[in-house]
């Protein structure tokens, strides 16, 4: 669901980085009533939490390879304002480190991810739990929440792909950019995720919530008196590091994320958009290094530089926002 540079018209993600910068801005604003001090910690370990997660592909119907997100999760943990906070960063690194998502296209990527699917997730998931005042909607709701939003992002994602071919051409009326209109783009992206992604990011959310609260029921109760234990929360960003090379066993690309080479196969040409487009070199190209030659080490080195460079920012604004509540208060 990482849409790279080129696929999309640079008006089409000028578009969408207008559309996130004031969701960005509320967040926020948001972020320091949404989150309780104790919890401001839950900041970095959810947005290591969401980067790992994606590196965890699974093969798809079609060929083509996916991952859950766990935005719904983070937006249960913490609200969906600082879901948005916690996977945009990811997001960014992601982009910027490895190039998993477009720099132009980043605008796009984290309205998909760090906004639909907080949000869609953590509305669902509230409104089963109002609807059916039980231990068990909790899961229920954290279930279909997930699974619901993940689906409602990929069908966006499947709309921003679909309308390059209808909106950009060149003279001779060649697409531009994405080469697949809606009838192959909405398929294409809905049927994998209806059938299996949603259902993973369903089954890591509700799994991960159950850790929780078995582990350290208190993070997930806001109003719980009781001082937040962070270890359990560590421990599980450690196994899934260590589990990270498990995502290089699915074979294939995910649908809309070919390298112009990959997609002259498929499409017998290169869009000219894409062939002249913005290009951005990376440190660590999809997660490898480029001393080492075994894919798998360099892989959970990715994962530890990642989650170690979130954590750290994470840390830094977790500071800014703790003096700026300090400050708050003392004025009062």
């Amino acid at each position: 669901m990482h849409i790279p540079d080129n696929y999309l018209s640079p008006q089409t993600c000028a578009v969408m980085g207008a559309v996130m910068l004031p969701i960005w801005a509320i967040a926020v604003k948001k972020v320091k009533n949404e989150i309780t001090a104790k919890k401001i910690p839950l900041l970095g370990i959810s947005a290591a939490f969401s980067f790992l997660i994606m590196m965890l592909n699974v093969p798809l119907p079609g060929g083509t390879t996916g991952h859950a997100v766990g935005a719904t999760l983070v937006a249960i943990l913490i609200g969906p304002f600082s879901a948005v906070i916690a996977v945009s960063i990811a997001l960014l690194i992601q982009a910027l480190l490895f190039g998993d998502g477009g720099i132009l296209a980043f605008g796009a990527n984290c309205f998909n991810m760090a906004f639909v699917i907080p949000f869609a997730g953590y509305f669902i998931y509230m409104l089963i739990k109002k609807i059916w005042k039980s231990e068990k909607a909790n899961y229920l709701g954290a279930f279909i929440g997930a699974y619901m939003a993940i689906n409602l992002a990929a069908f966006f994602a499947a709309v921003e792909f679909g309308i390059q071919p209808l909106l950009f051409k060149d003279a001779s009326g060649l697409p531009l950019y994405c080469p697949y209109p809606l009838n192959v783009s909405l398929p294409a992206m809905l049927i994998p995720h209806l059938l299996v992604a949603g259902i993973i990011d369903a089954l890591v959310t509700i799994g991960v919530l159950a850790y929780i609260k078995r582990i350290s029921p208190e993070i997930v109760h806001a109003d719980s008196d009781q001082k937040l234990r962070f270890s359990p929360l560590y421990i599980l960003l450690a196994v899934l590091t260590a589990l990270t090379p498990l995502g290089l066993l699915a074979s294939g690309t995910a649908w809309g994320e070919w390298a112009a080479e990959e997609l002259k196969e498929l499409t017998s040409f290169i869009p000219a958009g894409m062939a002249n487009g913005f290009e951005f070199k990376v440190l660590l190209p999809d997660y490898t290094v480029p001393v080492i030659n075994n894919e798998a080490i360099g892989y959970v080195i990715s994962a530890i530089a990642g989650v170690g460079l979130l954590l750290v920012a994470f840390k830094i604004v977790s500071a800014f926002i703790q003096k700026k509540k300090e400050a708050a208060k003392s004025n009062q």
